[in-house]
C-alpha cells in the first residue's frame, strides 16, 4: 500500500536529514528566516587567531561572515517515522525535533530552546550528525555527545545508555562569563541550560505544575490565604519557561499580569492560550472608534446638541481609544493600569495580563498609584527574565526599547552593561518601596538578585549568609520542603504523537495515586498526591501540550514508580500505542546543585558543593538510563550550578519495568538523603521512611547538637 504523501515526503525528509552532512555543495545560506524570533547577536570579542580558530572547528571558512554578523556559527514527528534501528535511538530523534520545533523553540533557527542561550546544538551541522549516527545506532553502541559535539559512536552492552552528554564542562578556574562567550564562539562548549542541551524540554507546561504550586503556597505563607481571587500577582516574562506564569496565574485564580519587552513571545504565548488578554495595538479597534466618532460627528448639527451630546461622547471615547489603542506608546505615568487592577481586584476576576513593555516601568507605576492615591495594587511579585544572562538579551533595560537595546548590545556592549546595572537598580528599588506594604516579593531562581546585588541594588539581608537576600528564593521559602518530601517535577512525553495517549496515560496516573491514598500515605504525602489529581484531571481543560504529547507531575519516588509501572504495562497491553519516554526537570530533588536556588535551603555549608548532581548522573547510568545528562550552567547561569537528567524509554519490556525500578527509586533517594544529611527534618522523615520498605537501602543519618552552646565552649578551649 503506498503512503499518503504528506506521510512520504515527511520520511524522505527525515532519511535526508539521517543521511549526515552535505558538504558538496554545502546548503544554500539564505540568512535569517523572517517571521520568528532569533537570537540577539553576540559580541565575544574574540582575537585575530581565535576567530581563525573558531573557522577551523566548523571546517568551513564559507563560515566567515556568519561568524561576522552573529558572533557564532549556527548552520516532532511520530516515533515510528524515524529511519532507526532501535527505539531508543527513535524515541531520542523525537526528543530532539521537540526542542526545536518552532512553536516550542525561543529561537529555533538559532538552535535556542529556552532562557536566551539553552543550545540544543552550537550548529546545524551537529544536529546532522547526530541524527546520522542515531539512525545507525545499535543496542550495543553508545552516542557520546561533547558540548554539542558528537564525538561518535562507541561500543557498549545493551544494558549501558545509549546517549551521553555533557555541556559546558569548563574547568572551573576558567568557568566565567567572559571566558564562556569566547569558547561558545569557538564552537568547542555549549551552554545547555537545563533541559535543552538534555533533548527533555516539553514546552513551558514544564515548569507550569511548580510555578502553580509557588503561587498557591506563596498566598499561603505570606498572605495567609487559600483563594487567591482578587490577588494580584506581578511578574515578568512569557518566554519558553516563564511563559508558564501566565497559565499558572488563572489555575491559580489570581490575576497575573506580565510583562514582556518582546511583542512575538507575547503573541505566541496569546495565539498558543497560555495568555488570555493583551494590551497590542487592534485595528479593528481603531475602526470601530473612528467610525463611532464620525457617526457622531454627522449628526451632530447643532451647536446644542454638539455642546450636550457630542463633546462628553468624544471625551469618553477618546479615553477608551487611550486604553485600547494608544497604551503600547504612552510613557509610564499616562499608563492607566488601574482601570484594569482594580476592575480584576473588585470583581475577583480569573486573568492573565500580558503587559507589552518593560517590567521596571510596570514596577515603578505601581509605585506611583501607591503614593498618589495610597492604593497598593499588587499582592505578590516575582520575576522571570533570563537573569542569569543579564547582558545578551536575558534582561532589557528600561532606558531603551526593545530594538534599541538589540543594537547597542551588538554595536557597545559596555554602555549595554550600564544601562543594564542601572535598570536593575531602578528595578530592585520599587519592590523595595512597594515591599514596605503588605506585598511580597521572591526571587524565581533566575539569578535576579544575583545580578541586581553585584550591579549595587540594595538586596542584601542584614546578617544573611551569601545566598541569602533580603527577599527569599522561591526554593528557600517554598519548594524547598516539597523537595525534601521527594516530590519534583516528573515527566513522560509520548512518543506516538497521539493525544488519546496523553489521555491514556493520564488515566493510568490518576488511578495511581488514587490507589496509593486508599492504602493509607501521610498527611503532607496525601496532600500533594490530592493535588496532583486535581492537576491532572484539569490538565485537558487547560490545553497545556505545546509540541510533544506530554504531562509534567510533581511526583515522589512511589509515585514515580508505579506511574511508570503502569505506563509500562499498558504500553505491554497494547492501550498505548508507541514507547513513552519519562524523564524529570534537571531542577528536582537530586538533579542539580545551584547554591542560589535548588540547594539555597541546605545550610549545613555544602550549598556551594556539586557531588549530588555528579553523583545523579553516574548513578543514572549504571542503573538503566537510555540517556543522561551533565551540564554546567542552567537556570542561575554559567558558573553558577551544576546539573544532570536523564531520560528513560518504556517500550512494554519486564526489562524496561526492571530499569525504571532501580533508576527512578535511586534519582529520589538520592537528593533526600543529602537534605536529610544537611539537617531537614522532612527529608530525615522521609529517608528514614524509605529504608523501612526497602532493606537494602542504608543511608547515613545526622544527629542534633541539641545544646548548641556547647560548641562555643569547645571553641573556648
Amino acid at each position: 500500500m503506498e503512503l499518503p504523501i504528506s506521510v512520504a515526503a515527511r520520511m524522505s525528509n527525515l532519511r535526508e536529514l539521517c543521511k549526515g552532512l552535505p558538504l558538496h555543495p554545502l546548503p544554500e545560506n539564505k540568512g535569517r528566516r523572517e517571521g520568528i524570533p532569533h537570537a540577539p547577536v553576540r559580541t565575544p570579542n574574540l582575537s585575530p587567531e581565535e576567530k581563525q580558530l573558531a573557522l577551523k572547528n566548523i571546517l568551513a571558512p564559507e563560515f566567515a561572515q556568519e561568524l561576522k554578523l552573529y558572533g557564532h556559527i549556527y548552520m516532532a514527528y511520530p516515533i515510528q517515522n524515524y529511519p532507526c534501528k532501535t527505539k531508543s535511538a527513535a524515541a531520542i530523534m523525537h526528543m530532539i525535533m521537540n526542542n526545536l520545533d518552532p512553536s516550542v523553540a525561543q529561537f529555533p533557527q538559532e538552535l535556542v530552546t529556552y532562557g536566551g542561550n539553552g543550545q540544543v546544538f552550537s550548529n546545524w551541522a551537529q544536529f546532522r550528525l547526530v541524527m546520522s549516527y542515531l539512525s545507525e545506532m545499535t543496542e550495543e553502541q553508545t552516542l557520546v555527545m561533547y558540548s554539542g559535539h558528537p564525538l561518535g559512536l562507541f561500543p557498549s552492552s545493551p544494558s549501558a545508555p545509549r546517549l551521553v552528554i555533557t555541556n559546558g564542562m569548563v574547568i572551573p578556574n576558567y568557568s566565567s562569563r567572559m571566558e564562556y562567550e569566547k569558547l561558545f564562539a569557538m564552537g568547542v562548549t555549549m551552554y545547555g541550560q537545563m533541559t535543552a542541551g538534555s533533548y527533555c524540554y516539553i514546552g513551558p507546561q514544564g515548569i507550569v505544575h511548580g510555578t502553580v504550586l509557588t503561587v498557591l503556597n506563596a498566598g499561603r505563607r505570606y498572605l495567609g490565604v487559600e483563594d487567591l481571587s482578587g490577588k494580584v500577582f506581578v511578574t515578568s516574562g512569557l518566554g519558553g519557561m516563564s511563559g508558564a506564569q501566565a497559565k499558572a496565574s488563572v489555575i491559580a485564580g489570581c490575576v497575573g499580569v506580565i510583562a514582556e519587552v518582546d511583542k512575538a513571545a507575547l503573541l505566541k504565548r496569546h495565539q498558543q492560550g497560555w495568555l488570555m488578554e493583551h494590551q497590542l495595538l487592534k485595528n479593528h479597534d481603531i475602526i470601530i472608534i473612528i467610525i463611532i466618532i464620525i457617526i457622531i460627528t454627522f449628526m451632530a448639527n447643532t451647536a446644542q446638541f454638539v455642546m450636550t451630546l457630542l463633546v462628553p461622547f468624544i471625551s469618553v471615547t477618546y479615553e477608551v481609544y487611550r486604553v485600547i489603542v494608544l497604551w503600547p506608546t504612552l510613557v509610564p505615568s499616562q499608563i492607566p493600569l488601574w482601570l484594569y487592577f482594580r476592575e480584576a481586584r473588585k470583581k475577583k476576576i480569573v486573568l492573565s495580563l500580558g503587559y507589552h513593555g518593560n517590567v521596571v516601568d510596570l514596577w515603578e507605576r505601581l509605585v506611583h498609584e501607591l503614593d498618589t492615591t495610597g492604593e497598593l495594587l499588587v499582592d505578590l511579585g516575582s520575576d522571570q527574565t533570563s537573569c542569569h544572562n543579564p547582558f545578551n538579551g536575558g534582561y532589557y533595560p528600561v532606558q531603551l526599547s526593545f530594538q534599541e537595546a538589540n543594537q547597542l548590545m551588538a554595536t557597545n556592549p559596555a554602555k549595554f552593561r550600564d544601562l543594564v546595572k542601572e535598570s536593575l537598580k531602578r528595578h530592585v528599588a520599587a519592590i523595595n518601596r512597594l515591599a514596605e506594604k503588605n506585598f511580597f516579593f521572591w526571587d524565581y531562581g533566575n539569578a535576579f538578585l544575583l545580578e541586581a546585588q553585584r550591579a549595587g541594588a540594595d538586596v542584601m539581608r542584614k546578617g544573611g549568609n551569601k545566598t541569602e537576600f533580603r527577599y527569599p528564593s522561591y526554593v528557600q521559602h517554598i519548594m524547598g520542603d516539597i523537595f525534601s518530601l521527594g516530590f519534583g517535577p516528573f515527566r513522560w512525553v509520548c512518543t506516538s504523537g497521539d493525544p488519546q495517549d496523553l489521555v491514556t496515560t493520564d488515566l493510568l496516573a490518576t488511578s495511581v495515586l488514587e490507589e496509593a491514598i486508599k492504602h493509607g500515605v501521610k498527611d503532607s504525602v496525601k496532600q500533594q498526591y490530592a493535588d496532583n489529581i486535581r492537576w491532572i484531571r484539569e490538565a485537558g481543560k487547560h490545553k497545556l501540550v505545546v509540541g510533544s504529547q506530554a504531562r509534567i507531575l510533581y511526583s515522589d519516588q512511589k509515585g514515580r514508580v508505579a506511574i511508570a509501572v503502569a505506563i509500562n504495562q499498558g504500553i505491554a497491553q497494547g492501550k498505548i500505542k508507541a514507547p513513552v519516554v519519562l524523564s524529570r526537570d534537571h531542577h528536582d530533588v537530586s538533579g542539580t546543585d545551584s547554591p542560589f536556588r535548588e540547594t539555597s535551603n541546605i545550610y549545613d555549608g555544602s550549598a556551594f558543593c556539586a557531588d549530588m548532581a555528579v553523583q545523579n548522573f553516574v548513578g543514572d547510568a549504571f542503573r538503566g538510563a537510555t540517556w543522561v545528562a551533565l551540564h554546567n550552567g542552567g537556570g542561575v547561569g554559567w558558573g553558577e550550578v551544576i546539573n544532570g537528567g536523564f531520560g528513560l524509554v518504556l517500550d512494554g519490556t519486564e526489562e524496561a519495568e526492571r530499569k525504571a525500578r532501580m533508576m527512578l527509586n535511586w534519582d529520589v533517594s538520592n537528593g533526600v538523603a543529602r537534605r536529610c544529611w544537611s539537617g531537614n527534618k522532612k527529608a530525615y522523615e522521609i529517608i528514614c521512611q524509605t529504608m523501612e520498605e526497602n532493606r537494602k537501602l542504608n543511608v547515613t543519618l545526622p544527629y542534633d547538637v541539641l545544646d548548641e552552646s556547647i560548641l562555643g565552649k569547645a571553641l573556648q578551649c
